[in-house]
């Protein structure tokens, strides 16, 4: 029997979080019976292209989805549903955005229509009442909504849906993260942290991961402990602004950043706590990670506190001074470094049993009989 081919709607398949996500489950499925292919808007090679290739994994790659687009859009989706009529189930990652897709999906027959909350963002501009407005559209066309928590489900698909969501955990592989002592030593070792105490983030440089707050608090915790390191893992369009702002404060000895990289589980192991000052999120794959590797995690209030599946989790709001983040981080100086992997099976967020419940959902959503 042929595999049941899901299409992926991304933006493009970088290292983002709902991307890291998706593939998490993807290298956990039977692939003889559910395979991925995705659908990405843009022209230029993702992170993730040539895992998903080895895989197995078709990329069909269309124009970016934006107003002056649109009909051209609609046209182009039109289309390719006709050229590909295999697919019965179509996974949208890309918000309210999904809509145009998933309306020309819908007048074609396409059986199983999944939109997914992977972030709940906040403030309000003219680009939010147009999100607004595709948000309502996109609910009459989903078959399921689903989400990777509350909050994010309900800035998506609005309170009256809640009974509505099926919530998909943000799974990881708990085992790769496991604390290690002797990886640790050498990735310290590599990075030449010595025994600088350091705290990390894993995140896009961009408004919402709020780098420069991290700055701030950084700068207090310098003033507390000179020997102090900060290491940024990540890419992104404020990367070198941030950049700047660390040359600016004279702190280009004191931070490391990396760019992308594809060993976060044994950089997670060299730092000393993690840090998500974020102005919005979802449920942040990175702090499941962080936690995963036994890590003290300091993340602001707009950070959804489901994801604390540990008690190595403290939230602090945002208004709070540097100073006050700065304390809190560096009286976690004295907390022992432990194996959570128990913990994060637990608390449901590995991905063996996710991949196994994601795989029969996909099958059973369009009839087929599911055996284990």
């Amino acid at each position: 029997m042929r595999p049941i081919r899901i299409l992926n709607l991304f933006t493009i398949m970088n290292r983002g979080g709902a991307e890291t996500m998706v593939m998490n489950y993807y290298r956990h499925m039977d692939r003889t019976k559910v395979q991925f292919d995705f659908l990405v808007h843009r022209q230029e090679q993702g992170a993730y292209d040539d895992e998903i290739d080895a895989l197995g994994g078709r990329i069909y790659r269309t124009m970016p989805l934006y107003p002056l687009n649109f009909l051209k859009y609609k046209k182009w989706v039109g289309e390719f549903l006709n050229e590909h009529n295999e697919y019965q189930i179509v996974h949208s990652h890309m918000s309210e955005s999904g809509y145009f897709f998933f309306k020309e999906a819908k007048k074609r027959g396409v059986q199983v229509l999944i939109c997914h909350a992977h972030n709940a963002a906040k403030g309000w501009n003219m680009k939010m009442f147009v999100r607004t407005y595709f948000k309502y559209q996109i609910r009459k066309y989903c078959t399921y909504m689903f989400s990777c928590g509350m909050e994010a489900g309900e800035w998506l698909f609005g309170k009256k849906n809640t009974d509505k969501l099926i919530i998909q955990h943000n799974a990881i592989s708990a085992k790769d993260y496991s604390y290690c002592p002797e990886v640790r030593e050498k990735i310290r070792k590599d990075l030449n942290l010595k025994e600088r105490f350091t705290i990390g983030l894993v995140a896009r440089f961009s408004y919402q991961k709020n780098h420069m707050f991290l700055l701030d608090v950084f700068e207090a915790i310098l003033n507390e402990h000179s020997d102090g390191m900060l290491l940024l893992v990540g890419s992104g369009e404020l990367k070198e602004k941030i950049e700047e702002e660390i040359q600016r404060r004279s702190m280009r000895d004191a931070v490391i950043m990396t760019g992308l990289r594809t060993d976060i589980p044994d950089l997670l192991q060299a730092m000393d706590a993690f840090v998500m000052p974020s102005h919005f999120e979802g449920l942040s794959v990175a702090i499941v990670e962080a936690q995963a590797a036994g890590l003290p995690c300091f993340i602001s209030d707009k950070v959804p506190i489901e994801c604390k599946l540990t008690d190595l989790v403290q939230q602090i709001p945002l208004s709070q001074e540097p100073k006050v983040w700065a304390k809190a981080i560096l009286d976690a100086k004295e907390i022992k470094r432990r194996d959570t992997y128990n913990e994060i099976v637990a608390a449901k967020f590995d991905i063996k049993e996710n991949a196994k419940w994601m795989q029969d959902f996909y099958m059973e959503s369009i009839g087929v009989l599911v055996h284990d």
